[in-house]
């Protein structure tokens, strides 16, 4: 003889009744009327051919064999009640796997600090995160590899999903004992070859980006166009490390200003670029694929902290 198919609904009946004392109680823990409670056990004895319930002085009195069928299902009620839990993590960003993949600019500034802020109440997320040149971070998140990448000012690329997260403008990180500190914002003219050869200019002269870098192209246009030679006496790949050598040796640099905002110290001061160079924070996602939760949840840790970099005008 086939063994009844039994359904999952009519087993959670069943283990509503054994908790409860009427099928009215029953019916108000499922969230159903008492006549489906009713009616569900007595499907539930027809398939089974057992008798679960006895009526006694107008309550239903489980039968030894319910109580042992009972027992035997407990577990499976257990493991439905962890499985909804977890889920529920699920879509409210609390479980999971995040992966994240950043351009140094994003990924050694407010990513970190977005990502502190995104763990903390979430034990059970765990994330995988990487800092890479540019042509990687497109590549995890077309392939699937990473579930979300950032990056600065990047051109319109049709394989992937692309947002602005914040714009800004390219800032003079210059010393704070020396008179460029004084002006109100820096320009090529101030960073030209003479720089560091001026009373009161940097003694070290200045530090910048290489001219393949998407950043490192956005100052050289604006030395050029001011009719500056752009002359480095120091060429870097990262802001990162313009940042700390102008630091280390009193130079002068233009970076992006959150490379900016992390990297002041008390000897620096962070200044306006004029002409203004644009620069966006961008969001990079994979196409066709809807956004996991935990990446919807990172994000909203991540927005609010470039409203508080520090202002430019600010050392």
């Amino acid at each position: 003889m086939v063994a009844p198919d039994i359904s999952l609904r009519l087993l959670e009946i069943f283990s509503a009744m054994m908790r409860a004392e009427t099928t009215v109680e029953a019916a108000e823990a499922l969230g159903v009327s008492q006549p489906a409670v009713s009616a569900g056990l007595r499907q539930l004895e027809v398939q089974l051919g057992i008798t679960l319930f006895e009526r006694t002085h107008r309550r239903l009195v489980p039968t030894a064999e319910a109580r042992l069928l009972y027992e035997e299902i407990k577990p499976v009620f257990g493991l439905m009640r962890s499985f909804a839990g977890r889920a529920r993590d699920i879509r409210q960003g609390k479980s999971g796997r995040l992966r994240v993949i950043a351009t140094p600019p994003l990924g050694h500034t407010l990513a970190p600090r977005a990502l502190r802020h995104f763990l903390q109440g979430r034990p059970d997320v765990s994330v995988a995160y990487d800092v890479r040149r540019l042509e990687h971070v497109l590549e995890a998140v077309q392939t699937g590899a990473a579930d979300l990448g950032l990056a600065l000012s990047m051109d319109r690329d049709p394989s992937v999903n692309t947002e602005v997260l914040h714009q800004g403008h390219m800032v003079a990180l210059v010393p704070a004992c020396g008179d460029l500190a004084g002006r109100a914002a820096i320009t090529p003219q101030d960073l030209g070859p003479d720089l560091g050869q001026e009373p009161g200019g940097s003694g070290f002269g200045l530090i910048g980006l290489a001219e393949e870098s998407i950043l490192g192209l956005l100052v050289k246009t604006a030395f050029d166009q001011a009719g500056v030679a752009y002359a480095p006496r120091v060429e870097v790949r990262y802001a990162s490390t313009a940042a700390v050598l102008a630091n280390e040796t009193g130079g002068a640099t233009v970076i992006d200003p959150y490379t900016a905002a992390f990297h002041g110290t008390p000897q620096m001061a962070i200044r306006p670029f004029s002409p203004p160079c644009g620069v966006s924070a961008i969001l990079i996602t994979r196409k066709g694929v809807p956004r996991p939760h935990l990446v919807h949840s990172f994000i909203a840790e991540l927005r609010p902290l470039f409203s508080d970099l520090i202002s430019p005008a600010r050392s």
